[in-house]
């Protein structure tokens, strides 16, 4: 079965989307992600979509969902990446993903994000 590798970066895990994205295959990684931040007790999750030229609502619903279920696990979420054709696309969609924050690359994301759990 096809998965999308989490890597753990201390204590947040990293995701890179590199390949299309399909119904399946977002399931696997909500299972996936929720089941490495229960293990490591993650404090963080950086989903890079940097790779993706497009989504549909599927996979913007996912992305809330993976937010939504993080934030209940205690753990944030921070996107990065967004090409401006997803961002298009989402906001066509109606779709706010509200509880996910953004940043323009890894490196901008991974420092929100240790801001944001400093915080807490």
């Amino acid at each position: 079965m096809e998965r999308i590798p989490i890597l753990r970066m201390g204590e947040f895990l990293l995701v890179t989307i590199q390949v299309d994205m399909h119904d399946q295959l977002a399931l696997t990684l909500q299972e996936d992600l929720a089941e490495l931040i229960s293990k490591t007790s993650a404090r963080g999750v950086l989903i890079d979509i940097s790779a993706l030229d497009m989504v549909d609502s599927f996979i913007g619903r996912m992305i809330g969902t993976i937010s939504g279920l993080s934030r209940i696990m205690d753990a944030e979420t921070m996107l990065v990446g967004m090409q401006p054709a997803v961002a298009i696309t989402l906001v066509e969609l109606g779709m706010t993903l509200p509880g996910v924050s953004t940043a323009l690359d890894v490196e901008r994301g991974m420092q929100r994000l240790r801001e944001r759990v400093a915080r807490r």
